[in-house]
């Protein structure tokens, strides 16, 4: 029998190639979604008929990377911040995006205590790209697009 079909691990990607995976899909669901690479720094919202607004902030710009945050017009009772929020980075060069905290206000060494394990890091970020390529999805099924996407007025 072949080396590799000894190995049956050899057949299944690993948990970080998954992730790159993930990093991948929500790059290019993003993209077709609302085009944040075309977009200059600011807040946009965008409005389909569920009473629902999706809030995107393109916080900052880089030559090759995106600093975003994706939000809908919900406030958590607790904070008083837009919930679910999804911070996100974008690198343009290498079409990945990347959530790197899904709590509003929290990184992630509030969420997971300093010095957690590798492992746990791990974890949690395939559950806060796996909750974003969901919620991209979602998003999209909708009917939120960059048809839809406009500047935000201030209040």
């Amino acid at each position: 029998m072949s080396a590799v079909l000894d190995r049956r691990t050899a057949l299944l990607p690993g948990r970080f190639e998954f992730l790159m995976g993930l990093y991948a899909e929500n790059y290019h669901r993003l993209v077709r979604l609302f085009a944040p690479q075309a977009l200059s720094p600011g807040r946009y919202v965008s409005s389909v008929d569920d009473g629902l607004d999706v809030h995107l902030q393109v916080q900052e710009r880089h030559p090759y990377t995106l600093e975003l945050e994706l939000t809908y017009d919900l406030l958590d009772e607790q904070t008083g911040l837009r919930t679910p929020s999804a911070q996100l980075r974008v690198y343009t060069d290498a079409h990945v995006a990347e959530a790197l905290h899904c709590h509003p206000g929290r990184h992630l060494w509030q969420v997971l205590g300093p010095f957690p394990p590798a492992h746990t890091v791990l974890q949690h970020r395939l559950r806060m790209n796996g909750f974003l390529t969901r919620w991209l999805e979602y998003l999209a099924e909708q009917g939120h697009s960059i048809g839809t996407l406009g500047r935000d007025r201030p209040r």
